[in-house]
């Protein structure tokens, strides 16, 4: 072969090589593309909702004292029948109250108590009845036969705020507490690939993203960590 031939084939194939490796590059960045945009979108559905009321109560609860309100309380006193007095007394120190005994608590007070422990002090039970926004206890006095129910009501913005914390809220809010967390993970690192795939396009990508990252250090360093 004449050596203008052989270098005319070796021109080629190193172009068809180079040429092959881009379009194996532009393969895979469009299929990661692809994919951080479908987790993406995925995760941002999925944690709208969430990420708003996060959002927020973010500034309620950093704000509560112009936010939420005294709250209304509210008192009520009941009598308790003899035969149930009678069977609380049984429970010496702490027991699970048995159906009967809750359905017959709920029927005097209006209070729900299945599922509670009863902690019998002195001749006095003590209920813990709080729930987002709601603080509220019944107080059953064996001693005197009485039953004492209060509630105070904070509000909606109370209640906003406890979800946000997770207070008194329950197993299965704490649970959701935690998926939205992963979905927000999701959603930060995909949008950090993104950001890292489209960087040569946008040239303040990466100043911007180094000032969100360095700003609450920065924050920490001069105004709490003193």
């Amino acid at each position: 072969m004449r050596p203008a031939i052989r270098s005319a084939v070796t021109a080629s194939a190193a172009g068809e090589g180079v040429g092959a490796n881009g379009s194996a590059r532009s393969a895979r960045a469009s299929f990661w593309k692809r994919q951080l945009r479908q987790w993406h979108w995925i995760s941002s559905a999925l944690c709208l909702a969430l990420v708003m009321l996060f959002a927020v109560t973010g500034i309620t609860l950093n704000h509560a004292g112009f936010f939420e309100s005294e709250g209304v309380s509210e008192l009520n006193e009941f009598e308790l029948p003899p035969a149930v007095v009678e069977q609380l007394a049984e429970i010496e120190t702490e027991a699970p109250l048995s159906d009967d005994l809750a359905s017959a608590i709920r029927e005097s007070t209006g209070v729900d108590l299945s599922g509670h422990l009863a902690r019998n002090e002195y001749g006095e039970m003590v209920f813990d009845l709080a729930r987002p926004g709601v603080d509220g206890n019944l107080v059953l006095d064996l001693n005197e036969g009485r039953a004492y129910h209060e509630e105070i009501d904070r509000g909606t913005v109370a209640m906003l705020n406890d979800l946000h914390k997770g207070r008194n809220a329950g197993p299965v809010w704490s649970l959701l507490i935690d998926l939205a967390a992963v979905c927000f993970i999701i959603f930060a690192l995909t949008g950090f690939g993104l950001l890292w795939l489209q960087a040569r396009m946008q040239p303040s990508t990466w100043p911007l993203t180094s000032f969100g990252a360095v700003l609450p250090v920065i924050a920490y360093l001069l105004f709490v960590h003193l």
